[in-house]
């Protein structure tokens, strides 16, 4: 997770592509490679201490570029580092754009799921998740995957053991853990 308990650190809004337009943000939770054409520029939504990984707008992974050399000497080949542009701030910054998605949440272990239903008003959301608390997964389901999201909430980021004691012992900044 990202870990927003410090008051100082930087806030990050959508990314913009060279002429400011904003980028669609849904493309980097589908769990594919992408091509964008463009050098992403994210604005700061709030100014402050820059962290070595954070979220921005609409759950969007940043990070510097020790996060990347890391992962690149760990061997980790599920993700896809997309070179971006953080407003004021001299990079190198990359979007992670994580390419495995596993259907692994145990509902029943959470301590609250919720899904969307036909009185909600977003037909196109019907049976997905609108909510998950407490998350769980069934360590069953992720084999022998690093690093991935889990199916149907993006707001959620799931690393191995091994990388958390990786960025842990590196200092990675931003970052925030929980078992799931």
């Amino acid at each position: 997770m990202d870990d927003r308990r410090s008051h100082d650190r930087w806030h990050l809004g959508p990314p913009v592509d060279e002429q400011g337009k904003e980028l669609d943000p849904w493309q980097f939770d589908e769990g594919r490679v992408i091509e964008l054409g463009c050098v992403p520029r994210f604005p700061l939504d709030i100014p402050g201490r820059p962290l070595d990984f954070c979220w921005a707008a609409f759950s969007i992974l940043v990070v510097h570029e020790r996060f990347v050399r890391l992962f690149e000497r760990l061997g980790v080949q599920e993700v896809q580092f997309i070179p971006s542009q953080v407003e004021g701030h001299a990079g190198p910054w990359f979007i992670l754009n994580p390419l495995r998605i596993i259907r692994c949440i145990d509902d029943a272990r959470c301590e609250e799921v919720q899904y969307f239903t036909p009185e909600d008003g977003q037909p196109e959301k019907v049976g997905q998740y609108r909510v998950v608390a407490g998350m769980r997964i069934d360590p069953t389901k992720p084999g022998d995957a690093r690093i991935f999201r889990p199916w149907g909430w993006t707001g959620a980021l799931i690393i191995s053991e091994d990388l958390k004691q990786a960025l842990e012992r590196e200092h990675i900044t931003g970052t925030r853990f929980t078992e799931v």
